[in-house]
C-alpha cells in the first residue's frame, strides 16, 4: 500500500467518525539535513562555530558553510534569528 493511499483510506475513516482530516503543516527545518539539523541546534544554544567545529569534529570554516546553507533553507540571516527558529 503506497503512503498516498494510506493517507486516503485514513482521511475516510476519519471523516466516517465525523472528524476531519488536518493538513500537514512542512516546518522549514524540515530541509534542513541531520548535519545541519545538529549544527543548527548547537548553534541556537548559544555555540560559536569554533565550539560546534571542535564539537563535531569539522573546521570553522566548514560550519560557516553549513550555517550559509541553513540560512538560506530557514530564510533567516543571523544567529540571533536562529534561536527563534523552531527546530526538530
Amino acid at each position: 500500500m503506497g503512503v498516498e493511499a494510506f493517507a486516503e483510506r485514513a482521511a475516510r475513516e476519519l471523516r466516517a467518525t465525523g472528524e476531519q482530516p488536518r493538513k500537514r503543516a512542512a516546518q522549514p527545518a524540515d530541509a534542513l539535513t541531520p548535519q545541519e539539523l545538529r549544527i543548527a541546534r548547537l548553534v541556537a544554544g548559544g555555540a560559536t562555530s569554533k565550539e560546534v567545529a571542535a564539537q563535531l569534529f569539522l573546521s570553522p570554516r566548514t560550519i560557516d558553510a553549513h550555517l550559509r546553507n541553513i540560512f538560506g533553507k530557514l530564510g533567516i540571516a543571523s544567529r540571533r534569528e536562529l534561536r527563534t527558529v523552531r527546530l526538530p
